[in-house]
């Protein structure tokens, strides 16, 4: 099935390349050694990550720090969220706002830009609605913030 999937993907990559565009994976569902293995087979150049800094740890799947020395300069887009690890094999962790999870916001911020030149977007997600989303938006923006002036 990888072979099939390479081979479809190239197709797509070479197609998107032709008009300027670039095709990510959001991590998650994958480890972070299954996309850089994809992203070094499919090889066109125009494969990248969009860093979800919470899903890694939602699915299990490791933390984003560690995962930044596997695939970090193929990070083109990054969503700032927070979460822990899953603790019933039956469902995925839990979100919850940003600096108060295991992503470890800070150093993920810090760490891309110093270590992999990273200069795309910092989009900050916070999947719940009303006075404390918004609340807890304002808070990692500040959290991002204070990162970026340490760098």
């Amino acid at each position: 099935e990888f072979n099939g999937l390479v081979v479809a993907l190239r197709h797509l990559c070479n197609y998107m390349k032709a008009k300027g565009q670039y095709f990510l994976f959001e991590t998650g569902q994958e480890t972070p050694t299954t996309l850089l293995r994809t992203i070094q087979a499919v090889g066109t150049g125009n494969l990248g990550i969009n860093l979800d800094t919470a899903n890694v740890i939602l699915y299990g799947r490791g933390n984003p720090v560690d995962a930044l020395d596997v695939f970090g300069k193929y990070v083109m887009d990054t969503h700032i969220k927070d979460g822990f690890f899953p603790t019933d094999g039956m469902y995925l962790g839990r979100e919850c706002r940003a600096g108060d999870g295991k992503a470890n916001i800070p150093t993920v911020v810090k760490k891309l830009i110093s270590e992999y030149g990273y200069e795309g977007p910092f989009t900050i997600e916070r999947e719940i609605s009303g006075d404390q989303q918004t609340a807890d938006i304002i808070h990692a923006k500040k959290l991002i913030e204070d990162a970026m002036a340490t760098v």
